[in-house]
């Protein structure tokens, strides 16, 4: 099949990765614009441009689809189908509208719920126990389209969204995969989403990194996951911010809200439903992270502290 694939970060690369695989005619790729990164700002290619280069395949980075020239070279091509993956910019009805199959969507949720830019830090910073990738008919709306496939995974207690989203993005292949089977097949039943059930998944911030101790040990430990690996749950330890990488639930404990009730070979923080955390992973300010037994040995903590 003639496949356009529209993709941008890493969760993109298994995708086209397995259109070349499966030996589909990938006839080009649009991803974002290259973007400087690190201390000497550097322009960096996006990963599926990375990729794309690699095969030879045409690439296209437009800074928006509507004010660019991308209708007409998508209207030379002629693509079949296009696949969106985690591309970053929303499709106008006009290129929706071009392909003879339409535009497929790989959402890393189980729609309806979570639609919008980060469904996979959503669900784990909500305590979700299961998440999956569906495949969705794209329309004008924000993940509002007809599903037509889901496969579904369970969310570990101690998954981070960067497990999930590396576990979601192999699965997200999968589903893809077997999609365009069945479009070339005739054999798709798509289904409507009610809207009813459907959460938006905000972009994250910084503005979210702060822990609140007086929140339930659950829902500390779920900050942390969920904020893993950008932007970090956070916290103030003798004036100064540490971020919070790995912790694991301490069970049942005497202290008051965000009180260090342990200290030495563990760091355990006391949240405010009575039951702590333990802080496994940490880093302070220009330090590289580190487990906390590490961090205690250089920098002790007395038990007793209260961290903000």
């Amino acid at each position: 099949m003639n496949i356009v694939f529209m993709g941008t970060p890493d969760f993109s690369v298994p995708c086209l990765q397995r259109l070349i695989d499966d030996g589909h005619t990938v006839s080009a790729v649009f991803t974002q614009p290259d973007k400087p990164k690190g201390r000497g700002h550097h322009m960096m290619p996006p990963p599926v441009k990375e990729l794309a280069v690699k095969y030879n395949i045409p690439v296209y980075q437009p800074q928006k689809l509507r004010t660019s020239d991308a209708f007409e070279i998508l209207t030379e091509i002629n693509p079949e189908l296009i696949i969106v993956v985690a591309y970053g910019q929303i499709l106008p009805k006009n290129i929706l509208d071009l392909p003879k199959y339409g535009c497929v969507n790989i959402h890393a949720s189980l729609l309806p719920k979570y639609r919008g830019a980060a469904p996979i830090q959503w669900s784990v910073l909500n305590g979700e126990k299961k998440s999956g990738v569906t495949s969705m008919q794209m329309d004008v709306g924000l993940d509002t389209g007809d599903m037509l496939l889901t496969a579904e995974t369970e969310i570990g207690e101690n998954d981070t969204a960067e497990d999930l989203h590396d576990k979601l993005s192999v699965m997200g292949a999968e589903v893809m995969s077997e999609t365009i089977d069945l479009i070339m097949k005739g054999q798709l039943n798509p289904i409507k989403q009610d809207d009813s059930l459907s959460t938006y998944a905000h972009m994250l911030s910084k503005d979210l990194s702060p822990i609140d101790w007086n929140e339930s040990a659950q829902c500390v430990h779920n900050k942390v996951r969920g904020l893993y690996s950008w932007p970090c749950a956070t916290a103030e330890l003798d004036g100064k911010i540490i971020k919070i990488h790995k912790t694991a639930l301490a069970g049942k404990v005497n202290g008051t809200a965000g009180q260090v009730v342990e200290s030495g070979k563990k760091l355990v923080v006391a949240c405010g439903d009575g039951n702590g955390v333990e802080i496994i992973t940490l880093q302070a300010q220009g330090k590289k992270a580190m487990n906390s037994a590490d961090y205690l040995r250089g920098n002790p903590v007395e038990k007793g502290i209260i961290l903000k």
